[in-house]
């Protein structure tokens, strides 16, 4: 590489750095969790998925430890090559009977079901309205598809009503709208019965991420769906976040259309097997989700962030408003949200700025989640150290 090449890379992360967009990494020395080891000591934890406190779970770790145990480290290839272990079946059946579809397929990321999804079902006769909020897979997922492109302003049904009844006039074949059941930095729950309404009005199929819902929202945690009652025609989801918080994504559809994806969605054919630790794992975090404990977690789950929107805003934060367990706590600059989750550390709890590519210009944040696992206690210490942290920082 030329010196050029490098003094380019090198005055672009200088760039960053005087914006206040760097994004530190800091190093976890212990399991997930409401507790976990940075730097040498124990600090309160409020940015992790970890919705129902299965991450750092005994059960959910040694179902991994065991899986690996039985099938190894991994198929070492492709699954259409090497094969398709059983445990790969037990998975898919058990999250497609866990979210009530007919079949599942698995990818080794969540990145890569919604990569995966579009291109093989639609082509050039077909169209993707498209939420402007959506994840950046389900972007680059549409990207991938040769469909006509529609966008809908988040959440604003006169829009996407609009942008059906054009893709109608343009003589689409088959309409998908594509939507986050979640919207994972805003916490915002899809509009999923007035979308079903427009769907049904226009013909048209759904496709929902529920990466941020599946396990904890809806009756048994089925998801954003769930919630709403309404039936949709395609899945994605995760099993890195509710679900034992390890990787690996999914797609739950028919039967007919699993079968399709699994002949040529490029992810799954050309990306490793999912591991069978994860996969293990995943198996007994199902179980647990969908039992009653896990409803005894969700119950918690919802209480812990009814109880951190009360107090945070009794302090004079301003939150974004609903009912999700991401609850982001808006500052507006960057370079503050980056100060003050670094005195939110030097306090005892860790969290993260999120600020521009992640969140639009002007409306950098602090995206602080709830899990299941937080004590009453751990929310209120977290409540006073975000307390001081504004005052010293001018923000409260």
């Amino acid at each position: 590489m030329t010196q050029a090449f490098h003094d380019r890379i090198a005055q672009e992360l200088t760039d960053i750095a005087q914006q206040g967009l760097t994004k530190p990494e800091r190093v976890i020395a212990s399991r997930q969790g409401p507790v976990i080891q940075v730097g040498g000591r124990q600090v309160l934890n409020f940015c992790a998925n970890n919705y129902l406190g299965l991450a750092g779970d005994e059960r959910v770790t040694q179902a991994g430890i065991a899986a690996q145990e039985r099938w190894g480290a991994g198929t070492a290839s492709v699954r259409f090559i090497c094969g398709t272990l059983e445990i790969h079946k037990e998975l898919e059946t058990a999250i497609a009977d866990y979210l009530g579809f007919e079949d599942a397929i698995l990818f080794a990321a969540a990145f890569d079901a919604n990569g995966g999804l579009f291109e093989p079902l639609l082509g050039a006769d077909d169209a993707i309205v498209s939420d402007s909020l959506n994840h950046a897979s389900i972007i680059d997922g549409v990207r991938l598809c040769k469909a006509k492109r529609y966008r809908f302003a988040n959440s604003d049904m006169d829009d996407l009503e609009a942008q059906l009844k054009q893709a109608r006039a343009d003589g689409a074949r088959d309409i998908v709208i594509a939507t986050d059941g979640a919207f994972s930095m805003d916490g915002y729950v899809a509009k999923l019965k007035d979308i079903r309404a427009l769907a049904d009005k226009y013909d048209a199929l759904i496709m929902v991420d529920d990466c941020h819902a599946t396990g904890f929202m809806g009756p048994n945690g089925r998801g954003s769906f769930a919630h709403h009652g309404v039936k949709v025609d395609f899945v994605t989801g995760t099993f890195g976040k509710a679900l034992g918080g390890a990787m690996g994504g999914f797609i739950c559809a028919t039967k007919p259309v699993v079968e399709l994806l699994k002949q040529r969605a490029r992810p799954y054919l050309f990306s490793n097997a999912l591991a069978p630790a994860v996969c293990g794992s995943s198996l007994e975090a199902i179980r647990i989700a969908q039992g009653t404990e896990g409803d005894a977690l969700r119950t918690q789950l919802f209480a812990n962030a009814a109880r951190y929107r009360a107090a945070m805003t009794q302090a004079g934060f301003t939150l974004l408003p609903g009912e999700h367990p991401i609850i982001p706590v808006m500052l507006g600059d960057a370079k503050l949200a980056q100060d003050m989750a670094a005195r939110m550390l030097e306090l005892g709890v860790y969290v993260i700025g999120f600020s521009f590519p992640v969140v639009p210009r002007g409306q950098a944040r602090i995206r602080t989640q709830m899990s299941a696992a937080h004590t009453f206690e751990q929310i209120d210490a977290a409540v006073a150290a975000f307390t001081q942290a504004g005052r010293e920082l001018g923000v409260v």
